[in-house]
């Protein structure tokens, strides 16, 4: 297969992630024609031996990396996609390769061509400077004390606040009317035998909150037959996941509705 055959597929997601970056979409556009000429004059900028379409951005992250960006100071910078201009550009490619692109952490690292260590350092950076612009009261409905203490600490390090950990449906739907906070991060199976969508449901009929749905069990959620979740993470989970999803949350701040139990 030529190099362009195998780039062709990447491209109308390539031009999405570079116009996130950019901004806007003509800039965005220039960059990807600009990595597409870098590759004519030289092709070993593609790296064919790992998979394509961590080559297709990794050969854009070193033209986007190499060469200097200009913002239009005109735009709404209140917009979410304006927003990702007061991240860093390092954290800023790390948050829309994993909560835009959905690339893993790992896979992410690959095309930023750093060590996971210091990828996960990336994620944490944006997910803080996220929560500068947008810091959010959280209430995680979490059974288990191990699990919700380590929710809490993440949810910390992002410059949120926890007010408050219910364990059952009935103390969460209380604590969220009386909170209202700005977030949630919901189990599936609360102490009592009750369920956390169930809970997130009745919440989101008295106010709009970004959700969070961390399970044991998300092919429960992901039968493609209703609708489903935004934002879902699967446990034992990875906290640089954690910190991503809860940062595109935030950031694209949607409290639609929760998938019917």
């Amino acid at each position: 297969m030529t190099l362009a055959a195998t780039i062709a597929p990447q491209l109308p997601y390539l031009r999405r992630y570079a116009r996130a970056l950019a901004g806007n979409q003509g800039g965005g556009d220039a960059y990807v024609v600009a990595m597409l000429e870098a590759l004519v004059e030289d092709p070993r900028l593609f790296d064919g031996d790992c998979d394509s379409r961590i080559a297709t951005y990794r050969a854009f992250s070193r033209v986007w990396n190499a060469m200097t960006t200009a913002y239009d100071a005109a735009r709404d910078l209140e917009a979410p996609h304006h927003r990702l201009d007061k991240i860093t550009p390092l954290p800023r490619q790390a948050f829309l390769l994993t909560a835009v692109e959905g690339f893993s952490p790992d896979q992410a690292a690959q095309v930023l061509e750093c060590a996971p260590a210091a990828f996960s350092k990336l994620v944490e950076t944006a997910g803080r400077e996220i929560g500068a612009q947008v810091p959010a009261d959280a209430l995680i409905i979490e059974d288990e004390p191990l699990i919700a203490m380590d929710l809490e600490h993440l949810v910390a390090g992002l410059g949120h606040r926890v007010v408050g950990n219910p364990r059952t449906r009935s103390e969460a739907v209380d604590m969220a009317h009386a909170l209202r906070p700005g977030l949630v991060l919901a189990d599936m199976h609360l102490a009592d035998g009750s369920s956390g969508l169930d809970a997130v449901n009745d919440i989101l009929k008295s106010f709009d909150v970004p959700v969070v749905f961390i399970t044991a069990h998300p092919e429960l959620l992901l039968t493609g037959q209703r609708p489903e979740p935004t934002f879902l993470i699967a446990k034992p989970f990875d906290e640089d996941m954690v910190r991503a999803v809860i940062s595109q949350a935030l950031f694209f701040r949607t409290g639609e509705p929760a998938p019917a139990a």
